[in-house]
């Protein structure tokens, strides 16, 4: 039977058995407690640079569906599950979960005990891994284990996401403009989302929002067309001059992938838009996740990164106007500073596990932000209301 190994960088070994496409590739091991929505996770452009390990045991029990996927390519750099089901059942399976992670390139591994890595990770925080199947499983076993030769770990801890909003972005080829990736799904471009299924046209009247895309879930479009608005998507290098031109009534700030504080240039670019809407002519802006840390950094507050991060469907956070706690789908590994936050910035959520901050509203300008996602397609969706929300402001504006 053919092994599979995952290479933590602390030098533990985890031996299973490989699923997906062979080879090896390395990334930040993270974890994410989801029961379900495992496709949202896998087309997840946040996922960008990780090798993203299940803690539900069992994985693919109901295949693969395309129209759920929240993008055409997968961005992780591995997969970890306990046990994959090859024999998935429900009416709108197209194929199995090996098969869609063979299309994808993404190498895997199965048979691990991953409630030992999960509280490994928990205890000594996120940390790079390898993952070696095929030929270089062969060639680790045979001279590379135990111990891990230092080499290989050197490797492993020299990984580093970088420029990671810009590598999930294509262009009309399909192709990334810093790995040179294609899309092995057919599709040209992985920022042209689906069309919302009954949205229909939008009506004469319908609000104009720009969904500013660091690597925007699909299902963020599709929460704004069910309400009616008109949704017109901007890559993330747009400027602030381009998009007050646009005259929107609303601007959304996208999730997406790496550290915050790296898109020096982006935020720059919200800082002027925050500056324009101390103006009569405001503009109502709503952010997720990363679009709430970034806007965040434009107004001056600061971010760091978590022992572990936030990654799966059952995160509770709490309202901080009304005290009622909501249960949340999170994916993030950075958050902001509770301590940085600045006379105007109101905390609106914060974390019921750790404290720490999961909304904020600002009181100077017409525009709030979460860390969390309220338009999570596999659930829960306790926070859609902040949609309308959205839509109540622009309206009232």
């Amino acid at each position: 039977m053919e092994k599979a190994y995952l290479i933590l960088a602390d030098g533990t070994v985890f031996t299973g058995s490989p699923i997906g496409a062979t080879g090896s590739t390395i990334g930040e091991t993270v974890f994410t407690t989801g029961m379900t929505g495992y496709l949202e996770t896998l087309t997840d452009p946040s996922y960008y640079g990780q090798i993203v390990t299940q803690t539900f045991p069992l994985i693919g029990n109901y295949g693969t569906i395309p129209e759920d996927y929240e993008s055409p390519r997968s961005c992780v750099r591995g997969y970890i599950v306990r046990e994959l089901c090859d024999l998935p059942s429900n009416f709108r399976c197209q194929t199995t979960l090996d098969s869609f992670l063979k299309e994808q390139g993404i190498i895997g591994i199965s048979g691990i005990d991953t409630r030992s890595l999960t509280k490994k990770l928990r205890e000594s925080g996120v940390m790079n891994g390898m993952i070696v199947s095929g030929k270089s499983a062969k060639d680790f076993s045979l001279h590379a284990q135990p111990p891990v030769d230092s080499s290989i770990l050197q490797k492993i801890r020299d990984y580093k996401i970088e420029h990671a909003v810009e590598s999930v972005q294509l262009n009309s080829d399909g192709e990334s403009p810093l790995s040179g990736g294609s899309l092995p799904l057919g599709s040209n471009s992985l920022r042209s989302f689906p069309p919302t299924p009954s949205a229909g046209d939008a009506p004469r009247n319908a609000p104009h929002i720009l969904l500013w895309d660091f690597g925007a879930k699909a299902n963020i479009k599709r929460e704004l067309e069910k309400r009616g608005a008109q949704v017109t998507v901007l890559p993330y290098n747009t400027s602030a001059e381009k998009i007050l031109s646009l005259n929107p009534d609303g601007i959304m700030l996208s999730n997406g992938p790496g550290d915050p504080a790296e898109n020096t240039s982006i935020i720059e670019e919200i800082r002027k838009i925050c500056e324009h809407n101390k103006t009569s002519h405001a503009i109502p802006i709503f952010g997720i996740c990363l679009g709430h840390q970034m806007l965040a950094l434009a107004r001056g507050c600061k971010t760091c990164k978590l022992k572990y991060g936030h990654r799966g469907g059952n995160h509770p956070v709490k309202d901080t106007a009304t005290n009622r706690v909501y249960i949340t789908s999170q994916n993030h590994g950075y958050a902001v500073e509770n301590s940085s936050l600045p006379q105007y910035a109101k905390m609106s959520f914060f974390n019921v596990n750790d404290g720490t901050v999961e909304g904020i509203t600002y009181t100077d300008i017409p525009a709030f932000s979460v860390q969390f996602h309220p338009e999570a397609c596999g659930g829960p969706h306790d926070t859609n209301f902040l949609f309308d929300k959205f839509l109540e402001m622009i309206r009232c504006r």
